[in-house]
């Protein structure tokens, strides 16, 4: 299965299973990844979450445009939401990203929206979009609540890549570390390990003015994607990206 989910001891494990193309997320995976944050979200025996990617490469390199070009199939901007955790689906359990590798476009969209992020030294972080004639539209939405808004402009428009020192500078990410997937064992055993009733009241707390405005976020992130999807530019971009790889 492209997308697993383990449990134990209170803490979820997630992990994205497409090595052969670093992790990029094809539409089944994004369906899949929608109905894992509904099993968490219901299941009394979790605490917490972690989110990675397998392999040595990459985290998560993105949506899979080549799938996109072969078979023309985009994802719904319903199916895209409900990937992303605690957009689509309410999570008011704690969400932590174990990056490391590639960390890109529609991966640090999964990133961004994860409580705390934590990064091995080799995490290449970057959103690629706007130079394929794509947007990241939930990342554009809220990539300048989470670091200053000239930086996050820096990192949309500019459509290059930033080391995991750079994103730590930026305030993107909690911690650098050496071994990233023993820190985020590390972080998620230490808030298992805590009521859940405080840990799951603070979070909502804490994203209530984004879970406030998160229908006003979905109507502009649908009609934003439907206007670039349906432009001649998209089409040509998406094509000269799959010719290139």
């Amino acid at each position: 299965m492209a997308i697993t989910l383990d449990i134990a001891e209170g803490v979820a494990t997630v992990t994205i299973r497409r090595p052969e193309v670093m992790n990029a997320l094809d539409v089944p995976s994004k369906e899949r990844l929608g109905d894992i944050w509904r099993e968490i979200a219901a299941n009394d025996a979790v605490r917490v979450a972690v989110l990675t990617g397998a392999g040595e490469r990459a985290f998560c390199a993105g949506s899979d445009i080549k799938e996109i070009n072969r078979t023309g199939r985009m994802v719904t901007t319903e199916v895209l939401l409900d990937a992303i955790p605690g957009v689509g689906v309410r999570l008011d359990k704690p969400v932590i990203a174990a990056m490391h590798g590639y960390c890109i476009g529609m991966g640090m969209t999964l990133a961004l929206h994860c409580d705390l992020r934590l990064a091995a030294r080799n995490a290449i972080i970057g959103y690629p979009e706007v130079k394929h004639g794509m947007i990241s539209a939930m990342s554009a939405m809220r990539l300048g609540e989470v670091i200053p808004q000239a930086r996050a402009m820096e990192l949309l428009l500019m459509a290059r890549n930033v080391t995991a020192e750079e994103a730590l500078g930026f305030g993107l990410l909690n911690a650098v570390v050496d071994d990233v997937h023993a820190a985020a064992a590390e972080w998620a055993a230490r808030i298992a390990g805590f009521p859940a009733v405080g840990v799951q009241a603070t979070k909502r707390l804490a994203t209530f003015s984004r879970r406030a405005s998160a229908e006003a976020a979905r109507l502009e992130a649908a009609a934003a994607r439907a206007f670039v999807e349906g432009h001649d530019d998209y089409r040509v971009a998406a094509a000269a990206h799959d010719r290139r790889h």
